[in-house]
């Protein structure tokens, strides 16, 4: 098949990756309340696709608590504001008892328990994007446009993402024999998510040179994000195929659902952005281990 073909083939799939990456690319940028309406647009819909994929397998999550978390969360990570994380989160386990004791319906304890899987799922672990684009800001503001240390590295995350997508596959189809996870993801080899995690880590030296990180923070960010960029994938597979669904959903034309297009970042962000805070921002957490060894080697007598 031609490339003219190939294209033709995917124009739809095109047009709405570009619509969607011009959008979001906006929303990286501007940070602040665009990207927080961004985080809430995409919350949405992949917390309704998680409803629609449990359903089939006759568990009835509560959309409506898991999008009143959802906002509560998006609010509370755009205005900087984590101490209030705690109280959000039970009322969310709260509210998810009471939606299924008032007006649940067996399973009772399985739609408790996949009500709260979802906001922190849909909901929580999405929010790490908007924490790292606000790492190095000194205030939260309705439109950031600031070329903050975050901004740099959200911009690695993407990118890191997208190389070991595109080597993945592009290794797999040539080389790849070796299935992955046959049971979950019969397609996925393991030299497919090798040459998409050396890939990842180029592009990761490549990014970190151009923002100034130091390369050893590059390369374990390149490691730590594809790793749990392909975790992120197999696991939504994995609920996927629990459920006997091939999609999570038709939302985005050419592309499936909105949790098939970023089941990448919800595992990842979460771990870049804890990487990045405690290691190489504030280098607190770095720290506390490097003495904490100290003090047990000299405890030993080293």
């Amino acid at each position: 098949m031609s490339l003219l073909e190939t294209l033709n083939k995917n124009k739809l799939r095109i047009t709405t990756g570009i619509i969607v990456g011009v959008i979001t690319l906006f929303c990286v940028v501007s940070g602040g309340i665009p990207l927080m309406l961004l985080s809430l647009v995409f919350s949405y819909w992949c917390s309704k696709e998680w409803v629609q994929i449990l359903n089939n397998k006759g568990f009835y999550p509560f959309l409506s608590v898991m999008l009143s978390v959802n906002i509560a969360f998006a609010l509370v990570t755009t205005f900087n504001r984590l101490e209030l994380m705690a109280p959000v989160i039970a009322y969310g386990i709260i509210a998810a008892f009471f939606a299924v004791l008032f007006r649940g319906r067996q399973p009772y304890i399985a739609n408790v328990a996949t009500t709260i899987a979802g906001f922190i799922y849909c909901g929580w672990l999405p929010c790490h994007i908007i924490m790292l684009r606000q790492l190095g800001a000194e205030d939260a503001s309705i439109l950031s446009f600031s070329d903050n240390i975050g901004l740099g590295f959200l911009v690695m995350i993407f990118f890191v993402i997208l190389t070991t997508d595109i080597g993945a596959y592009y290794v797999g189809s040539k080389f790849g024999k070796t299935p992955l996870c046959p049971v979950v993801s019969p397609k996925k080899t393991v030299e497919g998510a090798i040459g998409g995690g050396l890939f990842a880590i180029i592009m990761a030296l490549i990014i970190g040179f151009i923002i100034h990180l130091d390369w050893y923070y590059s390369l374990i960010t390149g490691v730590l994000v594809t790793v749990f960029a392909q975790l992120g994938d197999l696991s939504e597979s994995l609920i996927k195929r629990d459920a006997g669904v091939k999609d999570s959903g038709n939302s985005l034309p050419g592309h499936g659902g909105f949790l098939d297009r970023v089941d990448s970042y919800m595992f990842s962000a979460p771990v870049a952005y804890y990487f990045f805070e405690y290691f190489v921002v504030s280098h607190s957490l770095g720290a506390d281990i490097m003495k904490f060894f100290k003090t047990l080697l000299s405890f030993v007598g080293f």
